[in-house]
């Protein structure tokens, strides 16, 4: 081969990766963001990613688009190992034609989730791009409708994460929305239809870009985010992370690591955690922390519907999906968000062969005009389809409160739970017991001499007899009620002998969940 032909080669490679060129690589920079493949040389194990489709160019010929040229078209796309295992990834630059979306630029991104559904390994998106490339028009419009075909297809067998890390808006926004995991980086990305200055025009209403589609507004108001990061180099650290709590493909298991923490560890301090006092608050987290390998976890939608907690954990080395009440918040209730946000949860850990641990200290639905408007009836129905439709290993524990319908909706053994164990706190009865006595001794303590003290002995009546986990284990929904302090031995003894759990539902198209 010529030196001649080799020197090309490198020319037009090096012209490739230089992108947009070194002033609009500065911008991208001087406001905190790395470049598309910088990020992608962060997300892959040193020396590992290979780029795929680098000479891919559009062929527009419109508004002056034959004589721009688009540095492999705008996104870098290709594979690269993370911690070892096969990841495919795209990166779309900014620094070229604002990584905005035309044809060419879209089938780039359809390959890699192409070959990474042809190879069962995990896609990530690391999307920062200014949306539809107007001058394609409706090539452009195609390309995102290609996509979100794709990631429909591809939704529950591959594992696929979304970084937002610039703008991202139009239609721009849905395929981050099938996708299984959002990811946004704080005060430099941002997601909407529709931007401010559209807004004020239709509207007349002022908002930032920042308050409206923010990485806080979409992690605590839509629910849109499950994770937020401070910069670029947190989030794509963050990602790998969570790569770790998932299988590469529904037909796998998570990955196992080696356990460095005592199975047998016994946790003193859960047996006086839970208050004397059934309304006083305390924080689930201390709960998690205490029973989860070396008390780490990866918490999911952190800061939305924070009344439930979502979040990836080990035990024994293995990934669990934990859903918990948080006392501190509502007094634990479930609500709209709650149930749309667990609802969510159970299905992907589900769909990913991730075990289900619920922990639940739940006083009922949030009651109220609001809750009943917003449609509660409908969204707590998505966590009972959700637990009844998932067929992993199931394990709930009850600590404090289990009420009504939301005992049912936290997994009871109606809904399919594999185990259920209970803490000697526990109380699991239809309503709380100050409810309860009203309603079945009115008419005794309506016709007392003293009302007051007759109802507060039928409440201390009602407790003893039912405000308990032991009418519930006598009629076997509980299978066992055990102290606080052996939590962590029970419960890795029942994942390891749920490991071989098989269970199958009836052959269907699909079930139709209650969206």
């Amino acid at each position: 081969m010529s030196i001649n032909k080799l020197e090309d080669l490198r020319q037009r490679k090096a012209k490739i990766l230089a992108g947009g060129g070194a002033k609009r690589i500065d911008k991208q920079h001087a406001i905190g963001k790395m470049t598309a493949r910088e990020r992608m040389n962060l997300l892959f194990d040193e020396g590992t990613f290979i780029e795929m489709d680098a000479f891919v160019t559009h062929r527009s010929t419109n508004f002056g688009m034959e004589n721009l040229e688009a540095p492999a078209e705008g996104v870098v796309t290709g594979y690269g190992q993370v911690d070892g295992r096969l990841v495919f990834a795209y990166a779309q630059d900014f620094t070229v034609i604002g990584g905005s979306l035309g044809e060419m630029h879209a089938n780039k991104i359809v390959k890699v989730l192409d070959n990474a559904m042809k190879m069962g390994a995990p896609v990530v998106g690391l999307n920062d791009s200014g949306g539809a490339r107007i001058q394609e028009a409706v090539d452009a419009l195609s390309g995102y409708g290609k996509i979100f075909f794709k990631n429909t297809i591809a939704s529950g067998v591959i594992p696929q994460i979304t970084a937002i890390m610039g703008p991202c808006a139009g239609g721009a926004v849905y395929s981050p929305a099938i996708t299984d995991f959002v990811f946004m980086v704080d005060k430099t990305s941002q997601m909407f239809i529709t931007g401010p200055q559209v807004i004020e025009t239709v509207t007349g209403e002022k908002v930032t870009a920042e308050a409206l589609g923010g990485a806080m507004t979409h992690n605590s108001v839509s629910g849109v985010a499950h994770f937020m990061s401070s910069n670029d180099e947190i989030v794509i650290q963050d990602i790998r992370k969570l790569l770790d709590y998932l299988p590469s493909n529904n037909m796998e298991a998570p990955p196992v690591f080696e356990l460095d923490d005592d199975i047998n560890r016994l946790i003193d301090e859960l047996n006086d955690i839970i208050p004397d006092n059934p309304n006083k608050p305390y924080d689930m987290h201390d709960i998690i922390s205490a029973l989860v390998d070396n008390g780490e976890y990866m918490e999911y939608q952190q800061y939305f519907a924070m009344n439930i907690l979502t979040v990836f954990a080990r035990i024994n080395g293995s990934t669990v999906g934990i859903v918990a009440n948080q006392p501190k918040v509502l007094a634990g209730t479930l609500d709209v968000n709650a149930s749309d946000k667990a609802g969510r949860f159970i299905r992907t850990c589900d769909a990913f062969n991730i075990p289900l641990l619920n922990i639940v200290d739940v006083p009922g639905f949030l009651p109220g005009t609001s809750q009943e408007y917003g449609g509660i009836i409908r969204h707590g129905a998505k966590m009972l389809y959700a637990y009844s439709e998932a067929t992993v290993p199931k394990i709930t524990l009850i600590v404090r409160k289990a009420y009504g319908g939301a005992y049912l909706a936290m997994c009871s053994k109606d809904l399919g739970a594999d185990l259920v164990l209970a803490w000697p706190s526990a109380e699991i009865a239809v309503m709380g017991p100050q409810g309860a006595a009203n309603i079945i001794f009115r008419n005794e303590i309506n016709e007392a001499d003293d009302p007051v003290q007759m109802r507060q002995q039928k409440i201390e009546e009602y407790k003893v007899e039912f405000a308990t986990p032991y009418k519930a284990a006598e009629r076997g929904f509980v299978d066992d009620v055990i102290e606080p302090s052996t939590t962590r031995m029970r419960l890795v003894d029942a994942l390891n002998m749920l490991a071989s759990k098989r269970e199958d539902r009836p052959a269907k198209k699909h079930g139709n969940i209650p969206l």
